[in-house]
């Protein structure tokens, strides 16, 4: 038995989960997998390096024949990159942080669905003002770069939920496992979009230290901050910080932000230390909900899990274990 929703339904998927654009992880392999288990894979193109996407498209499209899509840092790209990205035909472009206004159309005119990813109400009204086909609604617990003051995602989900009407939401932050998935669909969302769960699995790109650092991991030992864009030197705009795991150059730079920022020593020891291996090439970044992460599945085959465990636990929520769900705005109804 699946879980139908209007996510589903758009995209003619058998499970309510997206997997999330993350760069570095999110590969062709990776998303084949996901769009295999009957979930939507989402290429994590960042800036939209063209050889990348066309080396990962190509690795993507000789695995499976099922939907994808792609997703970018709208604050990285231009209409040119969109338009390169959009000759590969994906039937979705995901775009977060920063304002899409200018790349909406030209993503309609590609014939591909618009989602936006938001951590405000703002954010929500304008991606619903856009006419966005989908809704990505983030909460702090996510892994990875997000609003500075955002909001958790429990209380935010519904509030865009509301404020979407028919269009589907899917929800993102601290969701690791089918409790969060049914969480997420009791909101009222139509599914879950899910990054740090999928950094370990078989397909994932994500350096081997790396995800042994998440399926070792706490959530308790993740922290929100800049410093590591900082001091690596990145292009990250400064309004936005990530969540990663604990990081030594977090401890030796911690409330020194700014000194950081301005002290040469801080850029050169952090490339120092990645040029002898004492840190790993990227922050680790990872959600609350890191905790769940024990093992190193394949994708494909925990998209199902995930579902699986979701209609389980709405089921026990309504006291019918044969139950997946319930119908409601863009929440799921039981599929047999």
């Amino acid at each position: 038995m699946g879980l139908t929703t209007a996510f589903t339904e758009m995209f003619g998927l058998r499970h309510p989960v997206a997997l999330a654009p993350m760069g570095g992880t999110a590969g062709g392999a990776l998303a084949a997998a996901v769009s295999r288990g009957g979930g939507l894979g989402l290429l994590g193109s960042g800036d939209g390096d063209p050889a990348w996407l066309t080396r990962e498209v190509a690795l993507l499209t000789a695995a499976t024949d099922r939907p994808w899509g792609v997703g970018f840092l709208t604050w990285a790209i231009d209409r040119a990159v969109l338009g390169r990205a959009l000759e590969h035909g994906p039937r979705a472009v995901m775009l977060s942080f920063g304002d899409p206004t200018p790349y909406a159309d030209d993503v309609r005119r590609g014939g591909a669905a618009l989602m936006l990813q938001v951590t405000s109400v703002d954010e929500a009204r304008r991606a619903v003002d856009l006419g966005a086909d989908v809704i990505v609604a983030q909460g702090t617990e996510a892994g990875g770069h997000g609003a500075s003051r955002g909001r958790s995602t429990l209380p935010f989900v519904p509030v865009v939920v509301d404020l979407a009407g028919s269009v589907p939401v899917l929800a993102a932050g601290g969701i690791a496992d089918g409790r969060g998935l049914a969480a997420a669909l009791a909101l009222g969302a139509a599914g879950a979009l899910i990054g740090t769960r999928f950094q370990a699995t078989a397909e994932s790109l994500a350096d081997p230290a790396i995800v042994r650092a998440i399926v070792g991991g706490r959530g308790a030992d993740t922290e929100r901050s800049t410093l590591l864009d900082v001091v690596r030197g990145s292009r990250w705009p400064s309004e936005y910080t990530a969540r990663t795991l604990g990081h030594p150059h977090l401890d030796r730079w911690q409330g020194r932000e700014g000194e950081a920022a301005t002290d040469p020593r801080a850029r050169r020891d952090y490339d120092d230390d990645l040029a002898r291996g004492v840190i790993p090439p990227q922050p680790v970044w990872a959600g609350e909900g890191v905790d769940l992460v024990r093992d190193l599945p394949s994708a494909e085959g925990l998209v199902a899990s995930l579902a699986a465990r979701a209609a389980e636990a709405l089921g026990r929520a309504l006291g019918d274990p044969s139950i997946g769900g319930s119908s409601a705005s863009g929440g799921a109804a039981p599929r047999r």
